[in-house]
This record gives structure tokens, sequence and C-alpha cells, in this order.
């Protein structure tokens, strides 16, 4: 049985530790951390496997991970925050803020319709390279002289990677600060946790490399529509690669985790995530960072009931950037907020059990349903939080 290099585990909530261990000894979890924060404390905290595909690097407590889409969370977190400080209003149009964002029928699109991925920007009009993509004044430009690819508010669509800068920009324009600066200033070092969009140099070696476990073989109903909605040529496949510029192996590059992609690139660890969480429902060590009216309105759904995902084909159900809970994402039940990441990675809280939690990983895979690790990790946690009261 692969050993845990970090094993904190409070009284009554070892069957979380049961099921990573179980995961990690089958392999379906090669590197990973797990981490839960109930009523403020830190019950669960656990890190294990390997952070490298040769297996020879344990993946202790120094170890980074890029998170992808759970990123999106710690956007919505720093736009709210904006809002809590009267600097931002939900309902005010982005061109408020952004002149430049009206351009070309976005006009009348209200920052809350852009978080809940409501303005049919998911991609960037015409080809655009890497290097394009990873400069700020560069793709926020590129994005604010887009058309629509979908009639504003009329659907959902998600902006798998256009989301983060839409954010992040928006964020900018009220504080002056960019998007990585004041996640730096105004919740990581106040909560001194470990989270960055845009890493330093520094930190690149303890950054694990991401593999990803085959691709199962789909019975042919669910293949179709997985093609459909994500094959080539398909609006996914766009969204997701913005036009091609993010190719396989990009996310392991030291060039795109040095930049700002606050849609997909942050980079931390599950305590980190589930102390930022736990701060946002209730105090930590001192700490809130959303009072409660606030986050009511970050996680007002912005999603009309029954709604499927133009982009991702299923019902998803989205707050001001938050992925609320909906029967595709589970999270703890009902009053869950949060967002997962490609392969497998969430972070979310659930206020009424008062319980915040995270897992990362180093090996994605490519489901249907919601990740089995994920969800197993989830409900052990919830069972325990029931049970310890």
């Amino acid at each position: 049985m692969t050993a845990l290099t970090v094993n904190n585990v409070a009284p009554g909530w070892e069957p979380v530790r049961d099921e990573f261990l179980a995961h990690l000894a089958s392999g379906m979890d090669r590197g990973a951390s797990v981490a839960v924060r109930h009523k403020g404390e830190l019950v669960v905290d656990l890190v294990g496997g390997h952070r490298d595909k040769e297996g020879t690097v344990p993946y202790d407590a120094d170890t980074l991970n890029i998170v992808f889409s759970t990123t999106k969370g710690i956007t919505a977190l720093a736009v709210a925050m904006c809002v809590e400080r009267g600097l931002i209003d939900y309902n005010e149009k982005m061109s408020t803020y952004w002149p430049e964002f009206a351009a070309k029928g976005k006009g009348n699109l209200t920052v809350a319709q852009v978080l809940a991925h409501r303005g049919g920007i998911f991609t960037v009009e015409g080809p655009i390279t890497l290097a394009e993509a990873l400069d700020w004044d560069t793709i926020t430009s590129r994005i604010a002289d887009t058309t629509p690819f979908f009639e504003p508010n009329s659907t959902h669509g998600y902006h798998a990677l256009t989301y983060g800068w839409l954010g992040g920009e928006l964020v900018r324009r009220v504080t002056g600060k960019s998007i990585g600066e004041f996640v730096t200033s105004e919740i990581v070092a106040p909560l001194g946790v470990e989270l960055w969009i845009g890493l330093p140099e520094e930190h690149e070696h303890r950054v694990a490399h991401l593999m990803a476990h085959p691709i199962p073989t789909f019975p042919p109903e669910i293949a179709k529509f997985m093609n459909d909605h994500g094959g080539p040529g398909s609006e996914a496949a766009t969204a997701l690669s913005l036009n091609g510029a993010f190719g396989p192996g990009a996310f392991n590059k030291r060039e795109v985790h040095a930049a700002q992609i606050p849609g997909a690139n942050g980079i931390t660890n599950a305590k980190s995530l589930a102390t930022i969480y736990a701060a946002v429902i209730g105090e930590v060590n001192g700490v809130r960072l959303l009072g409660d009216d606030t986050l009511r309105l970050a996680t007002t759904s912005e999603t009309p009931e029954g709604e499927a995902d133009r982009i991702l084909g299923h019902k998803t159900v989205f707050g001001k950037g938050y992925m609320l809970h909906s029967d595709r994402n589970k999270y703890a039940g009902p009053g869950s907020f949060g967002h997962d990441g490609a392969g497998g990675s969430v972070a979310f809280a659930q206020p009424s059990r008062q319980l915040a939690m995270a897992y990362v990983m180093n090996t994605m895979l490519t489901v249907y349903e919601e990740d089995p690790r994920r969800m197993g990790y989830i409900n052990a946690a919830v069972k325990c939080a029931d049970s310890v009261g």
C-alpha cells in the first residue's frame, strides 16, 4: 500500500482516509491531497503517492498541483470580495467597468450574466497562438473585440478558459491589481495558505507532473454524446483549447504555469483550498473573506431550471461564477457551491454542514458521470460530518 506523506485525521473522520488509501492502492490516484475543514477546524489533511510519472518522487506536503477549473471558484471569490467592498455590482453592465467590452453586441451584458457563462464568449474570434493567449493585454483585448457566439443571455455555455480573463480583467479594472496580485494579497496572505495564479519561478520545482489514465471505452450512446459535445470541431473543443492554442501537454509547461489564466491555472494544494472555502462560510483563525449577504448573492443561481449547458451538454447550474449543487454536480448536496476542474479536482463548501473540502490530484480521469474518486471522498466526508455532529 502506498504510504501517506501527510496523515492528519481527527477522530471520527477515518473513513475519508480509508477512501484515500484505497484509491492510492488501486492506482486510481497516483499522487493526491484531500483536506476537510468542519466548523472551521482542519479535520482531514491527507497527502500521498508520487508526483512524477516515473513514481520516484513522493507527493508530499511541499507538492503543488495545477487544478484547472477549480481555479474558477477562486476568481469568483475575488469578484465577490470586490462586490462586498462596493467596487462591483453584479447587476451592473460589464462595460461600466470595462468600456471596451461593449464592442460587437456585448454592451448590455451584466457582470452576473458573464460570470454565469451567459455571454456567448466561450472563445475568441480568429486564430490565436499560445504565446498570445498567455499575454494578458493581448487576450483581454481579443475577448473585448469578439462577437458573441450565441445570443447574449439566451442560454448558458461554459466559458472554459475565457471566464477567467473576463473575471480577472473585471478585478483589475476596479482594483488596479492583476487577479494574481489580488488573490495573493487579499486571500492567500491573510490566511497563510499557498495558491498562485501565475506561479513564481522559485516554486516551479514543487509542481506535480500531470498524467492521465487511459480513456475508457464508453457505451455507444454515451460515446456519441461525448463526441458530439467535445469531439474535434465541436464548440466544447474550441472553448476548452481556445481555438487550439492550448494543445496537449500545455498545462505541464513552465510558461503556462507562470502566466495568469484565472479560469484554469491555479496552482495550490487541497489544504489551502479547503481553508479558503472555510473562510468564505465562516471564520478561520480570525479571518472571514465574505459576509453572509454577499455570499448569498454570489451563490444565487443565474441558470433557469433545467437549462442544458450549450458547451457541456449537461444541465449545469451557475451562480456568479460558482458551480452550484445540481444533478450533474452534487457536491455535498443542496446549498453546496464551489467548482471542479478537468480530470477530477474540486473545492467547495456547504454552509449548512459547516463543511469545506478539496481534492487535488496529478492523474486525470476522463468520465461521463462524476469522478468516482471525488465523489468517494465527498460522500465519506458528508457521512463523517453527520456522524460527529
